[in-house]
């Protein structure tokens, strides 16, 4: 079975070119694109997404609906998309009237068929635009979302936004016997952290993670400080870098690297990639042995953590006088390299290998 594609489903009269009051594109004089709709595609195509092309033409072929009406406008639409690196992977037509009965003709998805079959639909992502209801009827029948187009819905640039720019978030939940944690992420919405992990200077930390970060954070964890700290530090850790993993999704666009910060007599220098290969490495000596409830053996611990689940090369270099400076410019520090990594820049995938 191939690998499930993002596809996007998209109708023909109405949604790529205007519909004319006849229906029927029959001449070349009634071809127009709608607005903004070659900015939206191309940006899909740039995101990964291939186009399947789904119209019902009634009677196309018979003497009401020559091919010949039909042919000229099409191959011009495909000629003046392919000049914008637009292509569809495939190029579906119903031709029966609606009073004939066929398992093909939209919102039946009979045309669509071996998609399902074959297992190649990415159903989370892929999606069906047209301008009736019967389109978004065969979104719901095909197990995608349907968004509908032109003056009773949304414009090409707003769906595109709404698929393409959708905020980056996840919630993860992560219990065991030592810890109970919640976490909340949302890549592209800056607000004041909120945490609890019944350590006040731990607290502190993981809100500069957010803070810096430029992401909004909740994390709340119940864990057993009655045994020690460690269980709470390293299951925090573990449980943000898999929801920050989740939430950056197949990470397009990103900007995947980022560095450093100093705070005060105290240096930090991180180099971190967003690879997908988990690797920690650490230099440094913390001048004493806590900083409020916080052991500062577990702090490169719990950038080891991190780094794990994110699915990120860490490199971490401190050194300095204040541990308290130290510990919060290493927490500082990699929250700026997380606030740059995660940035968009675009659609492309940053990798020459198709996949991090």
């Amino acid at each position: 079975m191939s690998k499930p594609i993002k596809l996007l489903f998209v109708d023909r009269d109405g949604c790529l070119i205007e519909e004319p009051a006849d229906e029927q594109i029959d001449s070349l004089d009634k071809f127009r694109l709608l607005p903004g709709v070659i900015h939206a595609l191309k940006r899909f195509v740039d995101a990964g997404y291939q186009l399947v092309m789904v119209s019902n033409q009634d009677g196309l072929g018979t003497d009401s609906f020559p091919l010949a009406d039909f042919e000229p406008p099409q191959r011009l639409l495909l000629e003046v998309l392919g000049t914008q690196g637009i292509a569809f992977r495939e190029i579906l037509i119903d031709r029966h009237f609606p009073d004939q009965p066929n398992d093909t003709r939209k919102p039946k998805i009979g045309m669509a068929l071996h998609y399902l079959r074959e297992g190649l639909i990415d159903r989370e992502h892929s999606l069906m635009v047209g301008d009736r209801e019967t389109d978004l009827q065969f979104a719901q029948n095909l197990g995608v979302a349907g968004y509908r187009v032109g003056p009773q819905g949304l414009s090409w640039a707003q769906i595109a936004h709404q698929v393409l720019d959708r905020p980056r978030c996840a919630e993860l939940t992560r219990h065991t016997r030592e810890t109970r944690i919640s976490v909340a992420v949302d890549l592209d919405q800056e607000a004041d952290p909120v945490v609890e992990t019944g350590m006040g200077f731990f607290d502190h930390m993981l809100e500069q993670l957010g803070k810096h970060g430029g992401f909004a954070l909740k994390l709340r964890c119940e864990g057993d400080l009655q045994v020690d700290e460690h269980h709470t530090v390293e299951d925090s850790a573990l449980a943000l870098g898999a929801c920050l993993r989740q939430a950056l999704g197949d990470k397009r666009g990103i900007a995947r690297y980022g560095n450093s910060v100093p705070m005060d007599e105290t240096r930090v220098d991180v180099a971190l990639d967003l690879s997908g290969r988990p690797w920690f490495e650490f230099q440094g000596r913390f001048p004493r042995e806590r900083v409020g409830e916080l052991p500062t053996e577990l702090v490169p611990h719990f950038f080891r953590s991190l780094a794990e689940t994110l699915g990120a090369t860490l490199h971490l270099r401190v050194e300095g006088e204040n541990a308290h400076h130290m510990v919060e410019g290493c927490f500082k520090a990699v929250a700026r390299s997380l606030r740059q990594a995660f940035a968009r820049q675009g659609d492309v995938l940053p990798s020459t290998k198709g996949a991090l």
